[in-house]
């Protein structure tokens, strides 16, 4: 059961959390609306679906959105409460900045799995569904706006069309009347009026024009203010609309469910899976950062913990492999389990010449290499003596740490027996519990 701190905690967290995520997809959803008013003047898609595109397209921001904002909103309900003295009341009371672990780690399992939803279902199922929108959009009269028994200006033509009855797929039209305009090479103005008994709309197979084809019919050229009219009587009449302009941005993957993905090898594929499944820890990662800035204790560690496991898992789904063997692969050590464990090699134990530089390199290049690696290890365990020290609280008033010469011997022993054992610098340990004593 969780005590009235927890649950007072995990209100606020999640409050903050929730109106962060508000405000930021106010402001997403701004910035897509100037994208699809754009795409909708490429003539990408119809105007009539734009708002539902709209709304998809907000939809799959919320992967961008979420982990963001979990920090955001973790930070500013913190803030709230150190700056209104509530985290200092607590602290008086008995409860550390330890206690917000219970209540930060219940919200951050709720916020990684609502971000693993989104990213791995909610996300490609909005994206699927508006491409499929704007596709049947795109084969439809009715999202063009003609509507039976209405006169409705003709789509990129700039004419008129009448109907009188239309299919309920918006693909087949009844008796129908078409007039537009034009110039013709005299200079004068033509009107050209098709009657038609029927007609259809289709597009070409790529997708990208479409057509009304017109049937049993008159076609009429009229020029303004001319005698001279021309009649013709066809059994098929086709006229173009506005072509479909296709977007640039648009990626099929983001189409694809996650278990397509899982069974796709391409390159394309595989990085938008390492997307989906970075998003959730990405998540986790913002609110341990969160926690870390506001300095709760362990928040460091882990998160270290925490991601390692989580990246062993998506490797495991996944098979992502190395950046230079697939696209969007690990860039560094792929974390595989391996399953093996092998006992510490000691062969290097011993291993040293302690003249064999001064042999090789002489006297000044070695005394120089000595000398320089000798500055680069005192300033090294100078700062690092200082930095513990401060967080101690070791410091005296004019900020030295105590037992300065003790700490330097200490570091100086480990450093002639790690050349000993052949190893690398391993005198931090010592560094870190030197000023504790």
């Amino acid at each position: 059961m969780l005590s009235i701190l927890d649950r007072y905690f995990l209100r606020e967290l999640a409050q903050t959390v929730a109106a962060t995520v508000v405000v930021l997809m106010v402001i997403v959803a701004g910035t897509a609306f100037a994208t699809v008013l754009q795409q909708v003047a490429k003539g990408s898609f119809p105007a009539s679906v734009m708002f539902q595109v709209l709304g998809l397209r907000t939809l799959e921001q919320l992967t961008n959105m979420l982990p963001l904002a979990s920090m955001i909103g973790v930070l500013m309900a913190l803030g709230r409460m150190y700056r209104e003295s509530e985290m200092h009341v607590l602290m008086s009371s008995g409860m550390g900045p330890n206690g917000l672990l219970r209540p930060t780690s219940i919200l951050a399992v709720a916020l990684v799995l609502l971000t693993a939803l989104v990213a791995l279902w909610l996300g490609p199922w909005a994206s699927a569904t508006s491409d499929t929108l704007v596709a049947a959009a795109n084969r439809s009269v009715i999202a063009a706006g003609l509507d039976a028994g209405r006169f409705t200006e003709l789509p990129g033509k700039g004419g008129i069309i009448f109907t009188d009855t239309l299919s309920q797929d918006g693909t087949r039209l009844g008796r129908s009347f078409v007039s537009t305009q034009r110039t013709g090479r005299d200079g004068q103005q033509h009107v050209k009026v098709v009657t038609a008994g029927s007609g259809q709309l289709y597009q070409e197979s790529n997708g990208s024009n479409r057509f009304i084809s017109f049937h049993d019919g008159w076609q009429y050229d009229i020029p303004l203010g001319g005698d001279n009219w021309r009649r013709m009587q066809y059994q098929r009449n086709d006229s173009s609309l506005s072509s479909v302009t296709s977007d640039d941005e648009e990626d099929p993957a983001e189409s694809m469910t996650t278990l397509q993905l899982l069974r796709t090898e391409t390159p394309d594929a595989r990085s938008e899976l390492a997307w989906r499944a970075n998003a959730p820890a990405l998540t986790l990662v913002m609110l341990m950062l969160a926690l870390w800035v506001r300095k709760v204790r362990g928040a460091i560690l882990i998160s270290i913990v925490v991601m390692t496991l989580v990246a062993v898992v998506v490797e495991a789904i996944g098979d992502l492999g190395t950046a230079s063997e697939k696209a969007g692969g690990w860039a560094l050590t792929v974390p595989a389990w391996t399953g093996d464990f092998h006992a510490p090699d000691f062969g290097t134990v011993g291993e040293f010449n302690l003249l064999g530089s001064w042999e090789s390199a002489g006297i000044v290049v070695s005394a120089l290499l000595v000398f320089t690696l000798m500055l680069v290890d005192f300033f090294d365990t100078l700062g690092t003596m200082t930095a513990v020290g401060a967080e101690a609280g070791l410091l005296d008033e004019e900020g030295n740490p105590p037992n300065i010469r003790r700490i330097l011997v200490v570091d100086s022993i480990a450093a002639a027996a790690r050349t000993l054992l052949a190893t690398a610098n391993s005198s931090c340990a010592s560094r870190l519990i030197s000023p504790a004593e």
